[in-house]
């Protein structure tokens, strides 16, 4: 599984983006996934995840319900919908997805996942 994020990019405080992450590659198991993000200086954090059906989420507590994700698994698609977007929310963000069934406190952990997209940059200015 290969995993490619994208929308990333400048906003303003306040305002909005919406992620993607696109999968390719044997995607015939379930998989579960999920985003993560660093900032400069920063170690990698959990940000949100779902099941297969996208039926279970899992945020991380942080957000205060400003995040959203999401996925179209007819089009092999996740997103990761991104609102009131504040200063500390930049930072690099990584889509994951892993095979196994889903566990949330396992996937937040983010070890031994099974596949990492190359990130997309958010940046937040004032």
């Amino acid at each position: 599984v290969q995993l490619v994020e994208s929308g990333g990019g400048l906003v303003q405080a306040g305002g909005s983006l919406r992620l993607s992450c696109l999968v390719s590659g044997d995607t015939s198991n379930m998989y579960s996934m999920g985003w993560f993000r660093q900032a400069p200086g920063k170690a990698r954090e959990f940000v949100a995840s779902t099941n297969w059906r996208g039926e279970r989420t899992l945020y991380a507590d942080s957000l205060e319900g400003r995040f959203t994700i999401s996925r179209d698994n007819a089009k092999n698609i996740g997103y990761l919908q991104m609102n009131s977007l504040k200063l500390d929310d930049t930072a690099v963000y990584y889509c994951a997805a892993d095979r196994s069934l889903y566990d949330s406190s396992w996937f937040r952990s983010g070890n031994s996942l099974d596949a990492w997209g190359q990130g997309t940059q958010v940046t937040v200015y004032s």
